[in-house]
């Protein structure tokens, strides 16, 4: 049987992760593209969601689509750079956590010795392996791919797979924390953080107050914005250090500026600090 034959299509929460290549893909062909991932085109298209995808409901929905897909731009670009000054830093391990259609072990240049580990369920990494191989794609780094739930020993996982926690990591969880409760959300990076040597680095994307009231409740069954569950705390960087992070917050408006991709109307809710934190283990 080909690949495609066998792939598993998405369901649950990791078939968002398609929804993400396709966002990528479509600023991946714009002029003025903050970042180029050359799969992201190939994932949507095996998830079923490329060329196009199922037209919004109503005009509130098309708004809460666009919103997110701004999100979702800006955040890959945010992470991209916090990658590379981590890079930069003599950092040589990689953990993508809930990795689902991340290319970044393909389309970025990694130093020399770089070692990044993929962590996920079996189902989407399994999907994205299928794809990989159909796209004859090959790694920039040395990749590892961790087929396990986050709700698991995944820290013993990884070590097995061959992260060393005497040495430092730069962690990246990407649009993964909304969608565990606030229990998960505090064991994850009480796992993280006795993983982290100093002069680890880490890269979050939280939930804003009010996104569940404004996104979630009326958000369509099956949908991204119905499953998620937890917001960010009230103070992201007092949060961070009492795990033993320094921590700079940041608000999509303000990267967004930064990258030359302004939003020219005010947001309808006031932005507070905190959607995205970059994060140095002392």
């Amino acid at each position: 049987m080909t690949d495609e034959q066998e792939r598993v299509q998405p369901s649950g929460v990791w078939a968002t992760s398609v929804g993400v290549a396709r966002v990528r893909a479509l600023e991946s062909e714009r002029e003025d593209a903050l970042f180029r991932d050359p799969l992201a085109r190939a994932f949507a298209a095996a998830g079923g969601l490329w060329p196009s995808s199922p037209p919004p409901d109503d005009e509130a929905a098309r708004r809460r689509r666009l919103a997110v897909s701004f999100s979702i731009v800006i955040r890959t670009r945010f992470l991209d750079d916090l990658l590379q000054q981590a890079c930069a830093s003599g950092v040589r391990q990689v953990v993508l956590l809930g990795a689902g259609m991340d290319s970044r072990a393909f389309r970025m240049d990694w130093p020399q010795g770089t070692r990044l580990f993929e962590v996920d369920t079996a189902a989407p990494l399994d999907f994205k392996a299928s794809v990989l191989r159909q796209e004859r794609a090959v790694a920039h780094c040395e990749r590892t791919t961790v087929a396990v739930d986050l709700r698991e020993d995944w820290p013993r996982a990884l070590a097995a797979a061959g992260h060393d926690p005497a040495a430092p990591t730069v962690w990246i969880a990407e649009g993964l924390l909304i969608y565990l409760p606030e229990d998960a959300v505090e064991l994850l990076l009480a796992r993280i953080s006795t993983q982290s040597a100093p002069g680890s680095r880490m890269g979050l994307t939280l939930g804003s107050r009010g996104v569940l009231e404004r996104f979630a409740a009326d958000a369509a069954p099956g949908s991204a914005a119905s499953m998620w569950v937890s917001e960010m705390p009230d103070d992201p960087v007092d949060w961070l250090a009492g795990h033993g992070w320094e921590a700079a917050s940041h608000t999509l408006h303000e990267r967004a500026a930064a990258y030359g991709r302004p939003i020219s109307t005010p947001p309808q809710h006031e932005e507070r600090p905190g959607g995205l934190i970059s994060a140095i283990r002392r």
